[in-house]
C-alpha cells in the first residue's frame, strides 16, 4: 500500500527542483563565511551535480552512493571541530546534511521537507552575527524557498523569469512582518539569548591581556566598532578620551602581561571631578570592561581590581551596556605601598643599552622624577623618531633595537619603551592598554570606537600625585592623540580607510547603534519592564503570552478583513456590475436578493425597452466572463468595462 501510495504521487517538476536547488545554494552562499573552505569547496559541487543529472538524466541515486557520502561529511566534520556539536560544527553537519537532501528529493513532499529544513539553516546564520545587514540578508534568503513552495502548488506558471518569481515572496515578507515584531516584542525572551552559546571556534579581533611590540597590527587596521559611549553631558574633549582595559606590570623582556590579583581591595583614589557614561560594549569573548580613565565603582555583574581595572564576573559574548562614574582629574594611589618594587621589575638580561640611559638619567637629575619623564619625552621628540604602523622587525633586546637603531613603531613601542626607561631610572611605572580617541556623532549623540583607536600608553608613580598617565606617542605623533589612529597613520592605511569612507561608515554606524538599542539590547530585562509606563511593574510570562495572543488575534482580524475586502475589489467584472447594479437601482430597476445576473439583467432590459439592446449586450458578455473559462480573457474583459462605463454615461428616457 505504501508503494501504491508513492507512486500515485506525482513527480517533483523541474522548475520546482531547480528552486530547491538555488534555495540550498543561497543557505550554502551565506553560510560559507564561517564555513572551512573545503567544506564549501566540497558541498557546491556536489549540489551542482545534483542538479545538471535530474536536469539531463532524471533517476534514483542508489544509496551505495548516498550513505558513503553521509559517513564522509560527518567523518570530516569530526576531524575539523572533534565533535559534531555545537554552534559551528554542528551548523556545519546540518548544511552538508541539507545539500545531501537533494540526493533524494523525487517528490513534492520531499521538497517541502528541504525547504523547511533549509529555513531552518538559514536561521542558524544569525547565531554568528545579528547585525541589521546580516538579519536583512537572511530575510531576503528566504525569497527562493517560498518561490519554491509556490511552484508545487498547482496551475503554476512554468514558464516564467526568475525575477518574477522571486518578487512575491517580499509581499509574503512584508504581509508577515507585523507579526514578527509582536512575536519580538512579547514572546518571553531567555535570560541568555541563543547566540550567546559558547563558540570556541570563533576568533575575535581586541585587545588582549598581553602586549608586545607589533601586537596591535591587526587591531589598528580593524575598523569594525569596540563600543559606543553616551554621557550624561557634553563628552570629555579628545586628549582626555582614554578607556583603560588592561595595566599591566610584569614584563619578561618582551611581553607585558596583566597579573589579574584577587581579594585585594581597589588602590585608593581622591576624584576631584567626575563624568558619568554608558558604554554599549560588542562582544569581546573577554572579561575585561574598558572605562574611562580611573573608574569611581564597577556596574552590576562586574568587579574593581586592585589597579582599578574593571572585571566581569563572565566573558562578554555578546553586546553588552553598562553604566559607570569614572574620575577624570584625581589622585590614584598617593601612597605606593609594600608593592613598590613590583613596578620596578625588569628582566636582568634584556635590553642592556636602554637599563643603562635610564640609569643615567637618574644620575643626572637625582631626585627630580619629573625631570626624568620630560628627558623621555624630549628623547621621543628629538631624537629622529618616526610613528609608522609598519616598522621593521626587532630582535631579543627590543627596547635596545627599538631606541638606539630602528626608531620606527606605534604606541606599542613607544610605550613600551618609555615604561622600561622610567622603571631602569628607578620610577614605578606600568603599560596601560585600552582605546583612545574615538568619533563622536553628533547626530547619534554618542561616541562611536572602533578597534582601530586601540591604544597603549604609560602610567609612572610620582610622589604625592600617585599614578599619572603618560603618553610618549603624543610626543612623536600628536595628531594620534588629537584627530585618531588614521589621521595618526597619515597614507599608510589602504584605501578601505580613506576619509571620505571613513566618513560614511561614522555615519551608518548611527543605523547600527539604533538597531542594537532597539533590538539586540532587547533583552528580558527590558521587556519585563517595558510595560511599566501602563502601570504594570513587572511583565510576567504570563501576560506576555495573553497580549502576544490578543494581539495576534487582533492582526488576523484585520488581515482578513483587508483581504476579503481586497478581494472584492481584485474582480474588476464584479465591480463593474456592481456599479451597473447601482445605476439601474437610481432608474428604479433594485436587484432583489439572491437575483442572478441573468434574470436580474433580463427584467431591467424588460423595464427599460430604450437600452434591452445594450443590457442585454452586456448581459451575454457578463456571463461569458463569469462562467465561460477559468481566467477572463483580457480583450472581453476591457470590452466589459468600456461598455459598462458608457452605459451608465447615457441618460435613460423612459
Amino acid at each position: 500500500m505504501k508503494y501504491a501510495a508513492t507512486a500515485a504521487t506525482p513527480p517533483l517538476g523541474e522548475r520546482a527542483f531547480g528552486l530547491l536547488c538555488l534555495t540550498v545554494a543561497v543557505v550554502l552562499a551565506l553560510h560559507a563565511p564561517h564555513l572551512p573552505w573545503w567544506l564549501t569547496l566540497s558541498l557546491a559541487p556536489v549540489l551542482g551535480w545534483r542538479w545538471w543529472q535530474r536536469s539531463h538524466r532524471a533517476g534514483h541515486i542508489p544509496a551505495w552512493v548516498k550513505l558513503p557520502l553521509l559517513g564522509v561529511l560527518a567523518l570530516a566534520i569530526l576531524a575539523e571541530y572533534g565533535n559534531l556539536f555545537g554552534q559551528t560544527p554542528g551548523t556545519a553537519l546540518a548544511i552538508g546534511l541539507l545539500v545531501l537532501k537533494t540526493l533524494e528529493s523525487e517528490r513534492p513532499r520531499d521538497a517541502r521537507v528541504g525547504v523547511g529544513f533549509a529555513c531552518f539553516v538559514l536561521m542558524a546564520a544569525l547565531l554568528f552575527s545579528q547585525s541589521m545587514t546580516s538579519t536583512a540578508v537572511v530575510a531576503l534568503g528566504l525569497l527562493p524557498a517560498l518561490a519554491t513552495l509556490r511552484a508545487l502548488e498547482p496551475a503554476q506558471p512554468t514558464q516564467t523569469s526568475l525575477p518574477r518569481t522571486l518578487l512575491p515572496g517580499l509581499g509574503l515578507l512584508a504581509a508577515a512582518l507585523p507579526l514578527a515584531m509582536l512575536a519580538f516584542v512579547f514572546v518571553p525572551r531567555l535570560g541568555s539569548p541563543l547566540w550567546g552559546a559558547p563558540n570556541a571556534q570563533q576568533e575575535l579581533t581586541g585587545l588582549s591581556d598581553t602586549m608586545s611590540p607589533s601586537g596591535f597590527t591587526q587591531l589598528l587596521i580593524d575598523d569594525s566598532p569596540a563600543m559606543r559611549v553616551s554621557f550624561d553631558g557634553p563628552p570629555p574633549p579628545p586628549d582626555q578620551r582614554y578607556f583603560r582595559a588592561y595595566v599591566m606590570d610584569h614584563y619578561d623582556g618582551t611581553t607585558w602581561q596583566y597579573h589579574d590579583v584577587v581579594n585585594q581591595p581597589p588602590a585608593p583614589l581622591q576624584a576631584s571631578r567626575t563624568l558619568r557614561y554608558r558604554i554599549s560594549l560588542e562582544p569581546t569573548h573577554q572579561r575585561v570592561l574598558p572605562t574611562l580613565d580611573v573608574p569611581l565603582d564597577a556596574p552590576a555583574g562586574a568587579h574593581l581590581r586592585r589597579d582599578r581595572v574593571v572585571m566581569a564576573d563572565k566573558s562578554v559574548n555578546d553586546l553588552l551596556s553598562y553604566s559607570v562614574t569614572s574620575a577624570t582629574q584625581y589622585r590614584l594611589q598617593p601612597v605606593l605601598g609594600p608593592h613598590r618594587q613590583r613596578w620596578l621589575q625588569l628582566p636582568a638580561d634584556f635590553n642592556p643599552r636602554t637599563l643603562a640611559l635610564g640609569r643615567s638619567w637618574r644620575q643626572r637629575y637625582g631626585d627630580d622624577t619629573p625631570a626624568i619623564v620630560r628627558a623621555a619625552l624630549t628623547l621621543f621628540h628629538d631624537g629622529g623618531f618616526r610613528y609608522t604602523l609598519a616598522p621593521p622587525p626587532l630582535g631579543r633586546n627590543a627596547m635596545d633595537d627599538f631606541l638606539f637603531d630602528t626608531r620606527q613603531g606605534f604606541c606599542e613601542h613607544y610605550a613600551s619603551a618609555f615604561t622600561v626607561l622610567m622603571r631602569a631610572a628607578g620610577i614605578p611605572a606600568r603599560v596601560v592598554t585600552g582605546y583612545q580617541g574615538g568619533y563622536w556623532s553628533s547626530a547619534g549623540h554618542y561616541l562611536l570606537v572602533r578597534q582601530s583607536d586601540a591604544h597603549a600608553w604609560s602610567e609612572v608613580w610620582l610622589a604625592g600625585r600617585g599614578w599619572v598617565r603618560v603618553d610618549p606617542t603624543a610626543a612623536v605623533r600628536p595628531q594620534r592623540i588629537d584627530l585618531g589612529a588614521a589621521a595618526a597613520a597619515g597614507n599608510q592605511l589602504p584605501w578601505t580607510e580613506s576619509g571620505w569612507l571613513q566618513s560614511l561608515r561614522n555615519h551608518w554606524d548611527i543605523v547600527n547603534h539604533w538597531w542594537n538599542e532597539g533590538v539586540i539590547g532587547f533583552n528580558a530585562l527590558r521587556q519585563r519592564g517595558m510595560l511599566t509606563s501602563f502601570g504594570v511593574r513587572r511583565a510576567d510570562p504570563t501576560l506576555l503570552a495573553e497580549l502576544l495572543a490578543g494581539s495576534c488575534a487582533l492582526a488576523g482580524a484585520l488581515g482578513l478583513a483587508w483581504a476579503l475586502r481586497r478581494k472584492q475589489h481584485a474582480d474588476p467584472a464584479r465591480a463593474a456590475l456592481r456599479g451597473l447594479e447601482r445605476y439601474l437601482a437610481r432608474q428604479g430597476v433594485v436587484r432583489r436578493l439572491g437575483e442572478g445576473p441573468r434574470h436580474y439583467l433580463s427584467r431591467a432590459a424588460r423595464a427599460l425597452p430604450g437600452r434591452r439592446a445594450e443590457l442585454t449586450g452586456l448581459m451575454d458578455c457578463y456571463l461569458e466572463l463569469r462562467y465561460a473559462h477559468d481566467e477572463p480573457p483580457p480583450e472581453s474583459l476591457r470590452h466589459f468595462l468600456r461598455a459598462a462605463r458608457n452605459f451608465r454615461r447615457v441618460r435613460v428616457v423612459k
